[in-house]
């Protein structure tokens, strides 16, 4: 029985070996696992001790997959086919055909295409990722305090386009000797959207809305849009530069005697975009605008944005938001800057 046994373990073995996909270099290694996809100059396999390994593509001496995988070929065809490298070519064994390496445009297992292929037509709903965080902090006993804040982010990422949507609020209240006071109470949000233009341009287009009682301002609508170019990006971040024109309409309350007055402009503006992944946990997201005042030489605002998100379980975080708003002339006795920061437990969402 025992032979059995043994005979049935050392087959499964080499079942599963036979099975593997190999990938050989030009310096004569060899890696064996699961091809998960070509893409660009870039071959991506999956092993089973060594985790995720990626490695340039023009440095890949032979290939071999026993499972179908979906080869992008230069006129844009798809062909499902195992694939094998014999005298320098690739070939396509389903297919027989036999095509150089450089030929093959991009290659993906059964999950990447998937992936790849809800891109192409997704509905309205579809695709929306993010987190939400709620948090409370208060004291008992010679002062009473209680602090509320609220943030969420959220973001719809195509092959051609980005929407986001943003908004985070505080409101604070203090009651010390029987006195309540509203100590802080402010709303930050708004919504972007991106349209590729080529590989590296993008036109981007943003709405943003404010709302800050201490700095008496009762609303401040900003419209605008311009032009963005990725400087760079990988599977762990992105950074694009950003320029363009605004809008901006503020309403000012002040309490009496001041009197309430609105104004407006045009701006220009410049900035830049970052996201990092650390780790596979946590994620940085950090913005900047720069807003020149165009109908008042030499006023200004500046917007800094910074968040990070720490993943706890598959649907729980912790969240940290920091947004800071510089304004040239705010109303008279404030002060120019106002920084709003939130953290706490949030979840994260995807569809």
């Amino acid at each position: 029985m025992k032979p059995i046994v043994h005979g049935l373990v050392v087959w499964f073995l080499l079942a599963g070996l036979i099975q593997a996909d190999q990938v050989t270099l030009k310096n004569g290694d060899r890696i064996t696992g699961a091809i998960v996809k070509k893409d660009g100059a870039t071959l991506t396999i999956k092993t089973e001790f060594m985790g995720t390994v990626t490695m340039p593509w023009e440095q890949v001496a032979a290939i071999q997959s026993d499972a179908p995988l979906n080869v992008v070929l230069p006129s844009g065809q798809t062909v499902q086919s195992s694939l094998q490298t014999s005298e320098g070519k690739v070939e396509l064994r389903e297919t027989r055909q036999a095509i150089p390496p450089a030929d093959v445009v991009t290659i993906r297992d059964s999950a990447e295409q998937a992936s790849y292929e809800r891109l192409l037509n997704p509905g309205l709903a579809d695709l929306w990722a993010g987190t939400a965080t709620l948090g409370f902090a208060g004291t008992q006993g010679n002062a009473e305090t209680k602090t509320f804040t609220v943030a969420m982010n959220a973001a719809r990422v195509t092959n051609t386009d980005k929407t986001s949507l943003y908004f985070s609020a505080v409101k604070a209240s203090a009651l010390i000797k029987e006195v309540s006071a509203t100590t802080a109470q402010a709303i930050r949000a708004g919504w972007g959207y991106n349209h590729t233009v080529s590989s590296r341009l993008f036109v981007n287009t943003f709405n943003d809305y404010e709302y800050d009682r201490f700095l008496d301002l009762d609303l401040r609508f900003v419209l605008g849009g311009g032009l963005g170019y990725q400087v760079w990006k990988a599977e762990r971040g992105r950074f694009d530069l950003l320029g363009g024109a605004a809008y901006n309409h503020e309403k000012f309350g002040p309490a009496a005697p001041a009197v309430a007055f609105s104004r407006n402009s045009a701006e220009a503006y410049w900035g830049e975009d970052w996201s990092y992944r650390l780790n596979s946990a946590t994620s940085l997201v950090q913005g900047f605008r720069m807003f020149n005042n165009l109908s008042e030489g030499g006023e200004y605002r500046v917007n800094f944005d910074l968040g990070a998100n720490t993943r706890i379980f598959k649907w729980l975080t912790w969240n940290l938001g920091l947004s800071d708003r510089y304004l040239s002339n705010p109303v008279a006795g404030r002060k120019n800057n106002d920084v709003l920061y939130t953290t706490g437990i949030g979840i994260s969402f995807a569809r």
